[in-house]
């Protein structure tokens, strides 16, 4: 432990319901997907005078395929072989595990059905103006991370190094009379990132008209930016299995920069792609 280290000796739990503890990391989910994001978009929504019933229909689709998708990335990507063997704990959300990369496809295959069943428009129409706020919501996720003292990154001795006692990581350190090293706050490194992001996003959006110029410009920005961070972040960041280490000492890269990639080569694609093709866009009447 370095002298200027920071330590991190947050409680997750806020408080108790009938024995269920209400952590942050549960506020500051739905604080982004439930309640800022939703604004953001009501607010975009009224600026084009699109149909309400539309939001409405996204708002669910959205929620369903985030959980969903970033569970089941969870599942299928991190941790194959212990879900296989028990299957009832792919419901058991409350005992952790959900992956961004997951959670991203999640949406894309809700917004998929939303756009042929509801908007009846293409899915980077909806996509552009869904990653607006989405930038948001991710950075307070990683808020509510280090509110768990979790997916943090190696040790370090910047001054800005975290110690976190809680980290399940360094349990039995205080017993056997260990030091617990400061680590990277990845978590923070993220968040910082990802409000970036949605400045950037929300400048292409109102300032720019990027939405209603150009079909995919936005979603491409928001894909290279938060997945192209987190290729970065990833390497000083510790893994989150076990087996990713022999991952990394043969390939040089883990799980996270490797799910990372595509998305990057998307978002850089949609980017060109879209500049290259700007559309006409339909006036906004004013009422």
């Amino acid at each position: 432990m370095t002298l200027a280290s920071i330590v991190w000796d947050v409680d997750p739990v806020i408080f108790e319901v009938f024995g269920r503890g209400i952590r942050w990391y549960g506020l500051l989910f739905a604080l982004g997907l439930l309640i800022l994001g939703p604004l953001i978009e009501d607010r975009m929504w009224k600026r084009e005078k699109l149909k309400p019933e539309w939001i409405n229909s996204l708002f669910i689709y959205v929620v369903v395929g985030t959980v969903v998708g970033a569970r089941l990335g969870h599942v299928l990507f991190y941790d194959p072989a212990y879900y296989l063997a028990n299957p009832t704990k792919i419901f058991a959300v409350w005992e952790g595990g959900l992956a961004s990369h997951g959670g991203t496809i999640g949406i894309i295959i809700a917004v998929w059905f939303y756009s042929r069943r509801v908007t009846k428009r293409s899915m980077l129409w909806t996509l552009d103006r869904l990653a607006v706020p989405t930038g948001l919501a991710a950075a307070l996720i990683r808020l509510g991370n280090l509110m768990n003292s979790e997916i943090f990154g190696r040790p370090t001795e910047l001054p800005w190094g975290f110690v976190f006692p809680r980290a399940s990581e360094f349990a039995g350190f205080a017993e056997r009379g260990l030091s617990i090293p400061a680590c990277h706050p990845t978590q923070i490194y993220e968040a910082l990132a990802y409000l970036v992001v949605f400045a950037w996003c929300m400048y292409l959006y109102w300032v720019r008209d990027a939405a209603r110029r150009y079909s995919g410009l936005i979603l491409g920005w928001f894909l290279t930016g938060v997945f192209g961070f987190r290729f970065f972040v990833e390497s000083i960041k510790n893994v989150q299995e076990s087996w990713e280490v022999d991952m990394v000492l043969n390939y040089g890269i883990n799980m996270g920069q490797l799910l990372s990639i595509p998305f990057v080569i998307a978002g850089v694609f949609l980017i060109v792609y879209s500049l290259r093709h700007p559309l006409q866009p339909e006036p906004i009447t004013k009422k």
